[in-house]
């Protein structure tokens, strides 16, 4: 049997979640659901597209992905399907797939509209996951799409001795994940020494490990999807540094020897 994940911007005090999953359980008892998470922040399509972005890849190809975060706020009004590195996803046109596919997945339709529903998530897209994850076609699930919502990530500026990038997201402990990757760094910097300024710290070194600073103290290192990562050892970093959603952080590149 195939492998279904469920995230969504639902919360757990109320009974949404469990309606979903209900509706995938009576077209399959013995569907096994994966929750990756339900506390993406409230109609938050960039928290959303980071959760599903840093982890659908640990599982394997065929896997379908169900997305309900902002599931009411589609311009569109669509709701479609994506295939995209061998993974589906099922997801409101709300932006969310593009940034996910960067505009071009492999495959796209858009699911049946319930006009009625009062939930999308289990009436619209749960019926098009179970379909898919019990073999089924995309075609079977809906009509090939036209084209889908486009959101643009924002782009690094980058020059011969700086990087300056944005912090995408704080994670439950407060570390704050930025856009910044290993890769950029690696083509600007070409071997060379840089420093990390942030919002009231500068960071002069890269660590491996949370625990290889003091407790209190600043750290930054690459996590596991190769994004620059600022922390502090046993800390809050977003609290103690005051920086947030989109806060700014540049990397310094020493310059060259005249």
């Amino acid at each position: 049997m195939g492998i279904l994940t469920f995230l969504s911007d639902f919360g757990t005090i109320d009974h949404y979640v469990a309606s979903v999953k209900a509706k995938i359980l009576t077209l399959n008892p013995a569907q096994v659901i994966v929750d990756i998470s339900h506390h993406v922040d409230p109609f938050n399509i960039a928290h959303g597209y980071h959760v599903i972005n840093s982890v659908y890849q640990d599982f394997p190809r065929g896997t379908v992905h169900l997305i309900a975060v902002d599931t009411h706020g589609s311009r569109s009004g669509r709701y479609q399907v994506a295939r995209h590195n061998g993974h589906y996803f099922v997801c409101a046109d709300n932006g969310l797939l593009s940034l996910l596919t960067e505009g071009d997945p492999e495959q796209l339709v858009d699911l049946p509209l319930q006009p009625d529903s009062s939930s999308p998530a289990r009436d619209i897209m749960a019926p098009a996951a179970v379909t898919l994850v019990q073999g089924g076609s995309m075609a079977e699930v809906g009509e090939l799409a036209d084209g889908m919502v486009q959101l643009i990530n924002r782009q690094l500026r980058l020059n011969d001795h700086s990087i300056m990038g944005h912090v995408v997201h704080v994670d439950h402990y407060g570390n704050l994940i930025t856009d910044i990757s290993k890769d950029s760094v690696d083509a600007i910097g070409h071997g060379r020494r840089f420093s990390i300024h942030l919002n009231r710290e500068v960071i002069d070194r890269l660590s491996t490990r949370y625990n290889q600073v003091n407790e209190g103290d600043s750290v930054a290192l690459f996590n596991r999807q190769g994004h620059l990562t600022i922390g502090i050892n046993k800390g809050h970093a977003s609290e103690l540094l005051g920086m947030y959603f989109d806060s700014p952080v540049e990397i310094r590149f020493t310059p060259d020897p005249a």
